[in-house]
C-alpha cells in the first residue's frame, strides 16, 4: 500500500485540496478545511473489502416486491410521516436542533417497536446509565430494547450480524467512525463512509435503520450534502424550544409523501401525539380582536387550522420594521406592496408584525389571503368574525387565485364549528357539495375589502352578498 499523504478537506461540501485554504472555492465557506490522511489506492482497498455477489440484470417482472413490508412505530403521527410505517431495509435520517427532542422521540418509538422484535439503540453520545434514567422518566420498560454504547462502526456491524435486530438506531452519525479511514469522527469522509456501510448492511439484511444527524447554525444538516441523497427518508423535527409543540416533517421520502407532518407536544413524560392539532392551536384564541384570523393550511393530506396574527402600528422611525414569525418575510413584503398599490393602504409609517400562534410555520401559498385579511383587519382596526376561516393565494395584480384541497379544508373547518369560509371564487364554484356553512368567494382584494369589512353587519359576523 502506498504511503499516506496529507490533504485538506472542506467540512461543509467535501472539496479536497493539497494545501490549506481560508475559503472553500466550491461552497464559499470560510475556515472549513481540516487535515486528513489520504492513502493512494484506498479506493482499490475498499473495493476489495466490498462483498462480491453474483448479481445479474433482472427483468422487472422477476423482481419480488417487498415495499409493503412495514414496521409500525406504534406512534400514529410518525407512521403518517413515514408513509405508513418504517419500510424494511430503509435508512431514515432524523435531524433537528439540539435539545428539540430527537433522542426522546426515537427512544419512545423504539420501545413500542420492540413489541414486534428485538431493536438495537446504538448510543454514541450517552452512556447506558443516562439512557436508563431517561427511560425511567418516560416510563419505558422493554426487555427487547437493547442499548449499545459504542462509536466504532465495525463493532456495530458485527453486533448486527451476530444477532440481527428488527430495527437499529444510531445516535448520532457524526460521532461514529470506521477504522478504514485515519481521520477524526465527524469529518466529511467518516460521516459519508459510515452512512454508506450502514445503508449497505441494512438493505442486505432487511433491517430498518434510523440515524440521527446534527444540524448547523444555519439549520441545515451537518456533514456532506450527499448524506441526504444517500438515505431513503429525511425527517426534520422542528419547533421552538420555548413552545411545547414539535412538528415532524418529511423533506424526502422514497416510500411516501414529502408533504406529511406529524404534531407532538412535549410533556414531562416525553413527546405525546396530538391527533387534533387544530383544536389545540386554537384553544387560546382571543375574541373580538383586530388582526386575528384563522387560516387553513394543508400539510400533505392533513388540514390544520392555525391562528395568524398581525399588528400594524404607527412608528416614528424613518425605516419601519417588518417582523414575521412563522411566515416568510419576503412574502410579507410582497403582500404589503400589493395592498399599497391596489387598495391604497399606506404602510410607509407603519410597523408590521406577523406571528403564527403555536410556533407553526406556514409555507403554503394558500396562507396569502389569510395574511392579507389579518393585515387589513389590523390596519382598519376592525375585528373579524369568530366563525371565519380563510384560505387562498394572492397574486401581484391583487387577484385571489384558487388553491387545492378546498373541500378538505371546508370539512375540517366545519368539524371545528366554523361556519363561514372565505376562499377564491374559483374554489367556491367548484365545490360539488357545499358543507354546512357559507362559502364566500372572492376574485380580488377589492372584493375582500367590500365583502368582509364594508359589508359586515353588526357583531354577528354575517355578510351582505
Amino acid at each position: 500500500m502506498a504511503d499516506p499523504k496529507l490533504i485538506y478537506r472542506c467540512q461543509q461540501c467535501g472539496y479536497a485540496s493539497p494545501k490549506w485554504m481560508g475559503r472553500c472555492p466550491e461552497c464559499q465557506v470560510w475556515h472549513s478545511f481540516s487535515e486528513e490522511l489520504s492513502i493512494a489506492g484506498a479506493g482499490k482497498t475498499a473495493s476489495k473489502l466490498a462483498k462480491i455477489t453474483s448479481a445479474r440484470p433482472l427483468s422487472l417482472d422477476e423482481i419480488q416486491s417487498d415495499a409493503d413490508v412495514r414496521f409500525h412505530t406504534g406512534m400514529g403521527e410518525w407512521d403518517r410521516v413515514l408513509g405508513g410505517g418504517l419500510t424494511k431495509g430503509s435508512l431514515v435520517l432524523l435531524a433537528g436542533d439540539p435539545g428539540i427532542g430527537k433522542s426522546t422521540l426515537l427512544l419512545q418509538a423504539l420501545s413500542r417497536m420492540a413489541g414486534e422484535g428485538a431493536v438495537l439503540y446504538v448510543s454514541a453520545e450517552e452512556s447506558p446509565q443516562q439512557l436508563k434514567s431517561r427511560a425511567q422518566r418516560l416510563g419505558i420498560c422493554s426487555p427487547a430494547l437493547f442499548i449499545f454504547s459504542e462509536t466504532s462502526l465495525e463493532a456495530v456491524l458485527d453486533e448486527m450480524q451476530k444477532k440481527p435486530p428488527l430495527v437499529v438506531a444510531v445516535d448520532s452519525i457524526q460521532t461514529m467512525y470506521t477504522r478504514m479511514l485515519d481521520v477524526a469522527p465527524g469529518s466529511i469522509s467518516q460521516v459519508r463512509e459510515c452512512a454508506q456501510r450502514l445503508m449497505r448492511a441494512g438493505k442486505e439484511a432487511g433491517i430498518g435503520i434510523f440515524i440521527v444527524g446534527h444540524v448547523t447554525k444555519e439549520g441545515a444538516i451537518a456533514g456532506p450534502r450527499t448524506l441526504e441523497h444517500l438515505v431513503d427518508t429525511v425527517l426534520y423535527l422542528e419547533g421552538d424550544r420555548t413552545h411545547t409543540f414539535r412538528l415532524l416533517r418529511a423533506v424526502k421520502n422514497r416510500y411516501g409523501s414529502t408533504n406529511e407532518v406529524g404534531v407532538f407536544e412535549m410533556k414531562e413524560n416525553g413527546l405525546e401525539e396530538v391527533p387534533n392539532p387544530s383544536g389545540v392551536l386554537l384553544a387560546e384564541r382571543p375574541g373580538n380582536v383586530s388582526g386575528s384570523v384563522v387560516a387553513c393550511s394543508v400539510e400533505g393530506t392533513r388540514p390544520i387550522l392555525v391562528e395568524l396574527q398581525a399588528l400594524v402600528s404607527a412608528t416614528g422611525w424613518t425605516q419601519p420594521r417588518r417582523t414575521s414569525m412563522g411566515v416568510d418575510t419576503n412574502r410579507l413584503s410582497l403582500l404589503l406592496a400589493v395592498l399599497e398599490k391596489k387598495l391604497g393602504f399606506n404602510f410607509a409609517q407603519q410597523d408590521v408584525f406577523v406571528n403564527v400562534a403555536g410556533g407553526v410555520r406556514l409555507v403554503e401559498p394558500a396562507a396569502d389571503l389569510a395574511l392579507t385579511v389579518a393585515l387589513m383587519s389590523s390596519y382598519l382596526d376592525k375585528p373579524l368574525p369568530q366563525d371565519l376561516v380563510v384560505w387562498g393565494e394572492v397574486g401581484l395584480a391583487g387577484e385571489v387565485r384558487g388553491v387545492g384541497h378546498s373541500a378538505l379544508r371546508a370539512a375540517e373547518a366545519s368539524k371545528l364549528g366554523f361556519t363561514a369560509w372565505l376562499m377564491p371564487a374559483s374554489n367556491s364554484e367548484r365545490l360539488s357539495q357545499e358543507p354546512d356553512g357559507r362559502c364566500i368567494g372572492v376574485r380580488s382584494l377589492q372584493d375582500v375589502l367590500q365583502i368582509v369589512f364594508e359589508g359586515k353587519a353588526g357583531q354577528s359576523g354575517s355578510y351582505s352578498r
